[in-house]
């Protein structure tokens, strides 16, 4: 599956760590720590590639949104780790059909999944406030206020 994806999926560090060709799999691409809660991690990791999360930055914000179609808010943690790193984790348990049924396709996919960013440094992680709505949950990180820049002014030296 990872070669379908493509290269870009290799090196990008948004992507989340999904391919058996990538050398530092299982490790941050950006401070190439071991990668937290890998240990607990699906052998398939088709569920951690499938859960897509946006990451926008606003003037006032970043802001993360995930699509978890069919979870309950109670079936999602969110954790932040040496106010650096966000981990949105959770699992999507399959779901049981009567003895006398059977499935002619399964397409939707169960089981753990877990994302993991750093943030920067503006993030204000004491005031990190989370919602769930129709199966997306958005996750909003403020940023702190950054002093403006002095303005600089050149000044002419006379004789």
């Amino acid at each position: 599956m990872a070669l379908i994806r493509g290269f870009n999926s290799l090196i990008d560090p948004f992507f989340g760590s999904s391919s058996i060709l990538d050398p530092f799999d299982g490790f941050s691409l950006f401070d190439r720590r071991p990668f937290i809660g890998f240990a607990n991690l699906p052998r398939d990791r088709s569920s951690v590639a499938n859960t897509r999360v946006d990451w926008v930055e606003t003037p006032e914000a970043h802001v993360f949104k995930a699509d978890l179609p069919g979870l309950k808010k109670e079936e999602v943690k969110i954790h932040v780790e040496d106010d650096q790193f966000l981990s949105i984790s959770g699992e999507r348990n399959k779901e049981q059909v009567d003895e006398k049924d059977s499935y002619r396709r399964v397409e939707r996919s169960y089981g753990k999944f877990h994302r993991q960013f750093r943030l920067p440094e503006n993030s204000k992680v004491q005031e990190i406030a989370a919602k769930m709505e129709n199966g997306v949950l958005t996750v909003t990180v403020p940023k702190v206020e950054v002093a403006k820049e002095a303005q600089v002014r050149n000044v002419e030296i006379t004789s």
